[in-house]
């Protein structure tokens, strides 16, 4: 009799922790970093040396960089090749979102509802680690991801809190490096990483599908998607998540 108790007991055990693994969401921390910074800027290659660093250390863990550069500098002698008024569209967004009198570079916005000077190191690294200990509120994963000659076609699925939300979807350049001739960086040879060279804005859905124009150059070795969910009331990034390209296509 105590053996069949012991035998009940621990079926009863292991069926309770089972379940409650099962009901348990994945809904682990993420930081959504965005950079607004431009090659046209002195203030903005410390910046974009923190999140570099930031890149390196983060491989393994949910921390997704955008590096948005804009486009209101070159008029003051230099082109950003990166530049799009797109991303300083976006910009201005934010300004409103968080209620901020203007724009400046470097700028950085982490999941949407925290914003400061993109070179302030400790700053960063404090938001990230206190963002990594919430729970996300909601899911996006990529699939049937697939290089067309010009485009990038895929599908998602989305769930929790997609409510009156948009799924931006980005075509990140890991790296890369520009030699400034001229304005306020003349004569600097730049680095960058997590290059926004291209995003698109859907409306979220459970399951749908997307395309999104590709760069010029296009190489999958050296670019990668990054998703993520987002309040278009308030700007807050609810979820988020990345992905490869795939090596072979047309």
């Amino acid at each position: 009799m105590a053996l069949g108790w012991l035998v009940i007991t621990a079926v009863a055990l292991t069926s309770f922790i089972n379940n409650k693994h099962n009901t348990t969401p994945d809904n682990k921390g993420f930081a959504v970093v965005e950079l607004f910074t431009s090659e046209g800027c002195s203030s903005c290659p410390p910046a974009d040396a923190v999140v570099a660093k930031l890149e390196k250390e983060s491989a393994d863990k949910p921390i997704y960089i955008l590096a948005f550069h804009v486009d209101y500098w070159n008029r003051l002698g230099w082109k950003d090749v990166f530049s799009s008024a797109a991303y300083s569209d976006r910009q201005r967004q934010y300004a409103e979102w968080l209620r901020l009198s203007s724009v400046y570079t470097p700028q950085v916005v982490v999941n949407g509802n925290k914003e400061f000077v993109g070179s302030e190191e400790g700053t960063l690294r404090n938001t990230i680690k206190a963002d990594l200990q919430k729970s996300a509120e909601a899911q996006v994963s990529l699939d049937n991801i697939k290089v067309d000659g010009n485009k990038v076609n895929l599908q998602y699925k989305a769930d929790g809190n997609i409510t009156n939300s948009t799924l931006l979807i980005a075509v990140i350049e890991k790296a890369a490096t520009s030699k400034v001739e001229r304005g306020e960086n003349e004569g600097r040879t730049l680095s960058h990483v997590q290059i926004v060279r291209s995003f698109a804005n859907v409306p979220v859905k459970a399951n749908g599908s997307a395309a999104i124009n590709l760069p010029n150059g296009f190489d999958a070795r050296n670019y990668e998607l990054i998703a993520f969910v987002q309040n278009t009331s308030t700007g807050a990034i609810n979820g988020a998540t990345k992905s490869a390209f795939p090596l072979t296509y047309n």
